[in-house]
């Protein structure tokens, strides 16, 4: 059987090694890290361990999918709880909304803070999400788009047409709903995919339907990076064999495509296919042979970055939610300032505090995890940009977390990651998001799946289709499995 690489023990490199071992291949995967995860990675300070990469799952039957395929069964493997609420969204003139499970419950919730008439627009909007999720799923994100053809689709266009797919998010979402409160509740979401609410297309609704009304979960036992961990295990256990600590530093080619990878020990593993799950940006630099170009990545746009700061708490929060989000004053002028590169004026936070036992903490601990949007590195700014920038950043914020009721934070036990520190992780840029996800950026216009010039040549993460998330991560090691296999049966 013809030996397959896989580089990078992200989500997208687990999912393929799992599938491609599972069924029967000869599979290697590599990792220059210690650990499985990539951006889903982990860090330790004194006797805390925090979660650094996504925070916020949702699909879990995606997930449940890369274990079945190796004939697992997920919840004896990686339990996972579904959050209530999802979220606590608490806004400046104080009031909140939970954003809880179940249509009904739901529906309440809008009533109680927007009124009655509101909730049945809520209740209306919601059908809508759905029908937008069940257009979109099948034809454009579960599936491979590495074919000019798999955009030709006239029939599911024009549904998404006339389900307002390609106006604007914000005006899709004003055209349904009045109450500004609630349209943040369904706008805010379009960060994820790097865009602001008034520049992203309304079919990215389908992101406040997966985690609105499809919900969001978490493992009940040891966080986030339980999954890659998890994921790791049953690709070994299907056979693939998993190197840590070695980097791939080139991909050779012969006549028929993919040969050989090098790795930095000075080793050389035939492959006859390789899947390379990392940065793009950065393989592109040298890992990657020439051939391997793609006129997606002449001139990449990239998401904005993010500001974290993790701290080690020596007491419980009491009545805190798993994630709360809270929004500031300002709206609009904050998404114009990431765009100019600035920090933004105002900026909504997102608070994640890990309820459940997840090992981190010491007995009666916790951890508590907050999150700014920044610019990335590519604009004005760059590096040089940041020298005094998140010192400043970080008081503003640790004031801001004290006027929220999260009390005195500046001697709690911290760390600090800025986009700096996410470049220095290999992340282009500076941003752990990859390249956002505006029109000419989606779908059959990111990044290929394979190279065309050179066989065997697959890819796989966050820069490919369908893009940035958990779920979407995942499908694309799938696709690039999927591929090789109907190759070399």
């Amino acid at each position: 059987m013809s030996p397959i690489v896989v580089i990078g023990a992200g989500l997208g490199g687990l999912s393929s090694a799992v599938r491609l071992a599972a069924a029967g291949r000869d599979v290697t995967l590599v990792e220059a890290r210690e650990t499985p995860g990539g951006c889903c990675g982990t860090a330790s300070v004194g006797d805390y361990r925090f979660d650094t990469g996504p925070s916020v799952l949702t699909m879990p039957d995606v997930l449940a999918d890369v274990f079945a395929a190796a004939g697992e069964d997920m919840e004896s493997l990686l339990p996972l709880r579904r959050l209530d609420p999802y979220y606590r969204l608490r806004y400046h003139d104080g009031s909140h909304l939970d954003i809880v499970p179940g249509e009904e419950a739901m529906t309440e919730q809008v009533r109680q803070l927007c009124g009655a008439a509101e909730a049945d627009r809520y209740r209306r909007f919601r059908a809508r999400l759905g029908e937008l999720f069940a257009c979109e799923w099948p034809s454009f994100v579960d599936r491979d788009m590495t074919r000019l053809r798999s955009l030709a689709q006239p029939g599911v266009l024009a549904r998404l047409a006339a389900l307002g797919g390609f106006r604007r998010l914000d005006r899709l979402v004003k055209g349904h709903l009045t109450d500004a409160r609630l349209i943040k509740a369904h706008t805010f979401q379009s960060l994820y995919v790097g865009l602001s609410p008034q520049r992203a297309l309304g079919i990215y609704a389908v992101i406040a339907h997966m985690d609105t009304v499809g919900g969001v979960f978490f493992p009940r036992h040891g966080g986030m990076h339980a999954i890659p961990r998890a994921m790791a295990a049953v690709a070994e256990k299907a056979g693939a064999q998993i190197r840590y600590g070695v980097r791939a530093v080139g991909i050779e080619t012969g006549p028929s495509g993919v040969s050989a990878v090098r790795l930095d020990t000075g080793e050389r593993l035939a492959a006859a296919h390789a899947v390379v799950a990392c940065d793009l940006p950065h393989a592109h630099t040298g890992l990657l042979p020439g051939a391997a170009r793609d006129w997606r990545l002449r001139r990449p746009r990239y998401s904005p970055s993010c500001l974290v700061l993790h701290f080690g708490l020596d007491r419980r929060l009491a009545g805190q939610a798993h994630h709360t989000l809270h929004f500031g004053r300002e709206w609009s002028s904050t998404f114009s300032a990431l765009n100019a590169g600035r920090p933004q004026p105002d900026p909504s936070l997102l608070v994640t505090y890990p309820e459940s036992d997840t090992g981190a903490a010491p007995t009666g601990h916790a951890t508590l995890t907050v999150l700014e949007p920044t610019a990335n590195l590519d604009g004005a700014n760059g590096v040089n940009g940041w020298d005094g920038l998140t010192s400043r950043l970080e008081d503003r914020l640790l004031g801001r977390l004290a006027d929220l009721g999260y009390g005195d934070l500046t001697t709690a036990l911290r760390l600090t990651v800025d986009p700096p520190a996410w470049a220095r992780l290999g992340h282009s840029a500076g941003t752990p998001f990859a390249m956002d996800h505006r029109f000419t950026q989606t779908a059959w216009f990111r990044p290929a799946g394979t190279a065309r010039r050179v066989p065997g040549l697959h890819f796989a993460g966050m820069y490919t289709a369908p893009g940035v998330g958990v779920p979407p991560v995942l499908i694309s090691g799938k696709l690039a499995a999927e591929r090789i296999l109907e190759t070399s049966r």
